[in-house]
């Protein structure tokens, strides 16, 4: 799949290479931002609501999307992926699919998620 000549652009942020905090131990360095045009972002559940949880006093939100970007980008578990100036972890392991009657391929899918509250 090429970039979709309609689709948005989206940023990964990608934690940097370790660095040492004050006590010797790793941590992720600061992250590293990919652009990425051409992208469909598609609510996960068919009415494109989240799920409602009340928490000690608060109200939860969690709001899924599915992010489909051109083959081959390299989307990883441990990203965040930037959609509209919001803030997503990826959830679960990216995928993508290669026919095998024609030999086309389809968009990287990557299942997202935003806790609020």
């Amino acid at each position: 799949m090429r970039e979709l000549p309609f689709g948005e652009a989206v940023t990964i942020l990608r934690p940097g290479p370790p660095t040492e905090d004050g006590y010797g131990n790793d941590v992720p360095g600061p992250p590293t931002e990919i652009s990425v045009a051409g992208c469909a972002v598609a609510p996960r559940d068919g009415a494109g609501v989240g799920s409602n949880e009340i928490t000690g006093a608060r109200d939860t939100v969690i709001t899924g999307l599915t992010l489909y970007a051109p083959h081959g980008t390299d989307i990883r578990a441990t990203d965040q992926i930037r959609i509209n100036g919001e803030l997503y972890e990826v959830d679960g392991q990216p995928g993508s699919f290669r026919s095998p009657f024609t030999g086309s391929t389809g968009p990287v899918a990557v299942s997202l998620q935003l806790v609020t509250g």
